[in-house]
């Protein structure tokens, strides 16, 4: 199924205004519903390496594969959409590629990267993330954060260690508990959420929101989901605008209308069938 005419996409990635080089990886389509972020660590440009491995290795293959294993079936192992398993089965070829060279290549030992990906289908949203990249959604007048941190600074607001308000201001933001390519296995966290008409799905690296509050977020979005490009070149400009410490990436999924899969009753008899 071709989503090109159900969802609208816009991405952005810089730089930022202290980094010479951006170890953020994007990649987006919009046919086959997927969109992918990585933002990558390690020396040099290690981190670089790492962000563009796994969104190459993620998207290059799960193309193909979406178009011969229907993202919305059922996978006979355990009754979940296909989606999942597809996301995560690319999930963990990408950490076995990006820990593989890092321990045979000296000067890529240590990398990894955080990493938010999302497959759209049958008016759903399969999202799968690692580490502290994040993904948010605006709802009509809701503006809500859909991932939680994978992040020791996450682990001390839920341990109550140090409230929302004090961790916007911790000097321990960057320390992730989970990321791509650092160990041999790793465990993505996916869920699949319902889409409506409307929605505005953004996917962004820390460098967004350690330096713009979800607040300003969110009410950028609503004066400026009207153009979406505009609306993610404006969230890159405001993190740079408050300091730009980091590579700040965003993808902005606009939900056009329905994409429900049809169901009519030749489809629903090769189901019952199967």
């Amino acid at each position: 199924m071709n989503l090109s005419q159900a969802l609208e996409i816009a991405s952005s990635t810089d730089p930022g205004m202290v980094r010479s080089h951006n170890e953020d990886s994007i990649a987006v389509d919009a046919a086959k519903g997927l969109v992918v972020l990585a933002d990558g660590m390690g020396g040099y440009n290690a981190g670089e390496v790492a962000s563009g491995m796994a969104t190459t290795v993620i998207t290059t293959e799960l193309q193909d594969l979406l178009e011969t294993n229907p993202p919305f079936e059922p996978d006979p192992a355990n009754g979940r959409p296909n989606a999942e398993r597809l996301l995560r089965d690319q999930i963990v070829k990408a950490n076995t590629s990006i820990f593989q060279a890092a321990q045979s290549q000296p000067q890529y030992a240590g990398m990894g990267t955080t990493l938010v990906a999302a497959v759209f289908y049958d008016n759903k949203a399969m999202i799968a993330h690692i580490g502290d990249s994040r993904v948010y959604r605006m709802r009509e007048e809701t503006f809500e954060q859909i991932t939680k941190d994978h992040s020791l600074l996450q682990e001390q607001i839920d341990s109550g260690m140090i409230t929302p308000e004090q961790a916007r201001f911790s000097q321990n933001k960057n320390l992730v508990t989970r990321a791509l390519g650092i160990d041999p296995t790793v465990e993505p966290e996916l869920r699949e959420y319902d889409t409506r008409p409307g929605d505005v799905w953004l996917l962004c690296s820390d460098g967004l929101n350690d330096m713009v509050s979800d607040e300003d977020i969110g009410l950028t979005l609503q004066t400026l989901s009207a153009n979406l490009k505009l609306a993610a070149q404006q969230l890159v400009q405001m993190a740079n605008d408050n300091g730009g410490r980091d590579n700040v990436s965003v993808i902005l999924v606009r939900v056009l209308r329905d994409f429900a899969v049809s169901r009519g009753w030749v489809t629903r008899l090769f189901g019952w069938l199967k």
